[in-house]
């Protein structure tokens, strides 16, 4: 069953226009009248209904059955990265918010090639939360993990410690331990905020920031990963542990 994003109150029992991007999404999947589809709003579970007008621009459903399904993983898990260039970045928030992350933190870094500022940067995140949400209704999720605006990492590492009490960075340090040992020795519903780097990693002087700021210099193993393999490997393993 076709699954829509619909960021409104869904009321079991009422008529409701669609909003724009899901009305037109209907539109262009030739849904019809009659048709039932699957509506999530992001605050969990999610509603059938059913079509029961097709306008030009407009699409009426008929909000159905609530159904209280909840597939996001028991462990919340934010991810701050500085951003890879290119496409990249799409690639990577579509597969985070397939994996389940709650959060997405774009950061500058010292190594950085995408570097975003004013309209430019806003038009990026709204796209991104696009990317996000469509990746929500492919996968099944029913919450949409939020792409923060875009900071620099020196000012967003002091402001991060709420965010979750446990703060791992990806370092190539000596004192880096492995992820799975620090994560088998925390709680399994705490939740985590992972930082990674860019193509080329942080800075020595940014992996020392963090570590004096109280995150914990982890390691996926000897080989050297790609920006988005490292993010992605690490998310795996703190969402499935």
């Amino acid at each position: 069953m076709a699954r829509f994003h619909c960021p409104v109150p869904l009321i079991p029992g009422a008529d409701l226009e669609l909003p724009a991007a899901a009305a037109r999404h209907v539109q262009v999947l030739r849904q019809q009248p009659g048709g039932v589809i699957t509506l999530f709003n992001g605050e969990g579970g999610e509603f059938s209904a059913t079509i029961v007008r097709m306008g030009r621009s407009e699409v009426t459903v008929r909000v159905d059955a609530f159904s209280a399904v909840e597939r996001q993983p028991r462990r919340r898990v934010h991810l701050a990265l500085g951003m890879p260039a290119n496409d990249r970045m799409d690639w990577l928030v579509e597969k985070a918010a397939e994996l389940g992350v709650t959060g997405i933190q774009p950061l500058h870094t010292a190594h950085s090639v995408l570097r975003l500022s004013g309209e430019r940067a806003t038009k990026k995140r709204t796209h991104w939360q696009q990317v996000a949400v469509a990746a929500c209704e492919q996968c099944g999720g029913n919450r949409v993990p939020e792409v923060l605006a875009v900071q620099d990492l020196a000012i967003w590492i002091p402001r991060s410690e709420p965010i979750a009490p446990l703060r791992c960075v990806l370092a190539l340090t000596d004192e880096a331990q492995p992820l799975a040992q620090v994560l088998h020795s925390a709680a399994t519903d705490a939740t985590v905020l992972f930082l990674s780097g860019p193509e080329g990693g942080l800075s020595p002087a940014e992996d020392a920031q963090a570590i004096a700021a109280g995150f914990v210099p982890v390691t996926l193993g000897p080989r050297v990963l790609r920006a988005e393999t490292a993010a992605l490997a690490a998310l795996t393993l703190a969402l499935t542990l």
